[in-house]
């Protein structure tokens, strides 16, 4: 105990105001789950989100975040949805991490054209206005995500909120931002609560966590903070800062400590409302690795 205590205590020491920073823009969009689920505020919310990004971009940023179920549609497949994102990555010149829903066809083939498997999703859009990479959650929420037994038990479909279901993503993605020098990879939801899950996304050179979260399903309660509190250890175990974007809390990020640095507070001072949070986030040296 006294030689974990004496370590921590020493790591506590340690202060990263020398590394070089990136500057980050986090957007919190506050949007009810009700509004989610309803396809007919897909146009008007999304127009919400655009708007208020636009605003948040007045101010230099080198990367910006939107979180979880932020886009209604699936920005591959739906043309005035990409041009509305890229278009913004374009124009500010902006690197941008967002969360969309993906589908592609089955992994194992299928001979009824119309079968897809369907992915909760992460794109990197670049600043020449390009989906750069994609990361597909792995570990999904039960009865949430996906149905289990449902094969077998059809029936058990009913007892949801959910229609359909998510195919899981089979590894860690590596978001290179090439001109910035940074490296990063990204947990969806819940992801940030699994030590296996951080640990494989993180290499000696990643400078970060990214955690993409869409906390809406439980409105405005404690579960934000007990999500956001058992996410600050995947940061201490990696060594590495995490920056969590939400939609309605808790919008925050940690260093590499564990330590929280900034949280997004609304002008009421709540947590759970919409508006935008920017960091100054400690980036790797050129060439260096993490001990």
């Amino acid at each position: 105990l006294a030689a974990v205590s004496a370590f921590g205590f020493d790591r506590l020491k340690q202060d990263d105001s020398s590394s070089p920073t990136l500057r980050v823009t986090f957007i919190q969009p506050s949007i009810p789950q009700t509004m989610i689920w309803n396809p007919s505020e897909n146009t008007n919310r999304f127009r919400q989100l655009i708007q208020m990004t636009a605003q948040a971009l007045t101010n230099e940023t080198d990367l910006l975040l939107w979180p979880e179920a932020a886009v209604p549609k699936m920005i591959r497949y739906d043309e005035e949805t990409l041009l509305a994102v890229t278009g913004l990555a374009r124009s500010n010149h902006v690197w941008m991490i967002i969360g969309s829903d993906d589908a592609e066809p089955p992994r194992g083939g299928s001979k009824n054209s119309d079968d897809e498997d369907d992915f909760n999703a992460s794109f990197l859009i670049s600043p020449d206005g390009k989906i750069a990479k994609r990361y597909c959650k792995r570990h999904l929420v039960i009865f949430g995500e996906y149905v289990p037994l449902v094969r077998w038990l059809p029936f058990v479909k009913w007892l949801t909120p959910i229609t359909g279901g998510f195919t899981p993503g089979d590894r860690p993605a590596r978001f290179e931002l090439d001109d910035l020098k940074v490296k990063t990879s990204v947990l969806i939801c819940f992801e940030d609560i699994f030590p296996r899950l951080a640990r494989e996304s993180v290499e000696d050179d990643t400078d970060f966590l990214v955690n993409l979260t869409n906390d809406g399903w439980f409105g405005e309660s404690a579960e934000q903070w007990q999500h956001a509190a058992s996410a600050v250890f995947r940061a201490i175990e990696n060594g590495v800062p995490l920056l969590r974007c939400c939609n309605n809390g808790v919008t925050c990020w940690v260093d590499s400590r564990g330590r929280l640095q900034q949280i997004f507070r609304d002008s009421t001072g709540t947590v759970y409302g919409s508006g935008v949070l920017s960091a100054r986030i400690p980036v790797l040296a050129p060439g260096q690795q993490r001990p």
